[in-house]
């Protein structure tokens, strides 16, 4: 019994050991959105964090405040659908293709 559980323990301790490389990994993937046929650009890293944003200068006209800020979000939605399709690929190779429970996700 003790031995099975020292080497649930090793397991535990390895599974901890790979999820933070992957953390570390993700911090530094660059995942780039688009909206407005490229006028506006959001990158991402990993994580989640913005780490970029360039606009297009004509979009940066008296009048166009609400369909840039609309921009904005759509490129950070499309970066965001993007990273979190990364993350779930990481994860899928981290548990060899076993299904996590539900709702279960990595400590970010």
């Amino acid at each position: 019994m003790m031995k099975n559980l020292s080497q649930m323990m090793k397991q535990v301790q390895e599974l901890q050991e790979r999820m933070q490389a992957v953390q570390a990994k993700l911090e530094t993937l660059s995942i780039e959105g688009r909206a407005g046929g490229g006028l506006v650009q959001v990158t991402l890293n990993g994580k989640g964090a913005m780490t970029a944003l360039a606009l297009d200068e004509s979009l940066l006209k008296a009048g166009e405040k609400e369909i840039l800020e609309d921009l904005i979000i759509a490129a950070h939605a499309d970066a965001r659908a993007k990273m979190e399709a990364l993350v779930a690929e990481q994860m899928k190779e981290l548990t060899g293709g076993l299904p996590m429970p539900p709702g279960f996700q990595l400590p970010f």
